[in-house]
C-alpha cells in the first residue's frame, strides 16, 4: 500500500470524467489499498480516483460508524430514490478547510462492483446518500463547490491560490 498525492481544487486534473474498469484486476484492488490508506491518513470518509490522479470508475467510502462498513465502489451507478431534498454540510479533501452546505437528494440505490468484480445494490440515505453521490460527481469532474453560488466558489478559490502563494513562499 501507498500513499498517493490528493488534487486540490482548482487543479484541471480533477475536472476530467474517468472511464469505466474493464476489469477487476490486482492492479485495481492495490489502487483500492492506496486509495483506503490515503483518505484514512487525510481523515476523510470518501475518495474518488480522480481525486488521486488515475482516472477510472473507482471510489471508497468509509464513514468509520458501527452502521455502515467500509466501501468499494467500481463503476458505480446511482439512481435517486425520492424527490425529498435534504441539506447537509459538505467537506472536500480537494478543498480542503473549506465547509459549506450542499443541497441532494436524500435517498439513492447504488449499483457498483465490489473491490473482487462482483456486482451489488445498496439504498443509502442520509451521510451515505450524501457521500455516493459527492463521490460519483468527482467521477465525472464536478466538485462540490459547483453546487454552491458563483461567488462563494470564486471566494474559496481565491482563498486557496493566497494560501498556496504563502506556502510557496515559506
Amino acid at each position: 500500500m501507498a500513499l498517493r498525492q490528493i488534487l486540490e481544487f482548482p487543479d484541471p486534473r480533477l475536472r476530467t470524467i474517468a472511464k469505466p474498469v474493464a476489469i477487476v484486476d490486482d492492479s485495481i484492488r492495490t489502487l483500492v489499498d492506496d486509495m483506503f490508506e490515503t483518505m484514512y491518513d487525510a481523515q476523510g470518509i470518501g475518495l474518488a480516483a480522480t481525486q488521486v490522479d488515475v482516472h477510472l470508475r473507482v471510489i471508497v467510502i468509509d464513514l468509520q460508524d458501527d452502521e455502515h462498513a467500509p466501501l468499494v465502489m467500481i463503476n458505480p451507478e446511482y439512481e435517486v430514490l425520492t424527490q425529498q431534498i435534504d441539506e447537509m454540510q459538505e467537506g472536500c479533501l480537494s478543498v480542503p478547510g473549506f465547509y459549506e452546505v450542499v443541497k441532494r437528494p436524500e435517498h439513492v440505490l447504488l449499483k457498483a462492483l465490489d473491490r473482487d468484480g462482483k456486482a451489488y445494490e445498496l439504498e443509502a440515505t442520509g451521510l451515505l446518500a450524501v457521500c455516493i453521490q459527492h463521490e460519483c460527481d468527482h467521477l465525472n469532474g464536478k466538485l462540490f463547490v459547483d453546487h454552491l453560488s458563483n461567488l462563494k466558489r470564486s471566494r474559496i478559490r481565491s482563498k486557496i491560490t493566497k494560501q498556496k502563494r504563502v506556502e510557496a513562499t515559506t
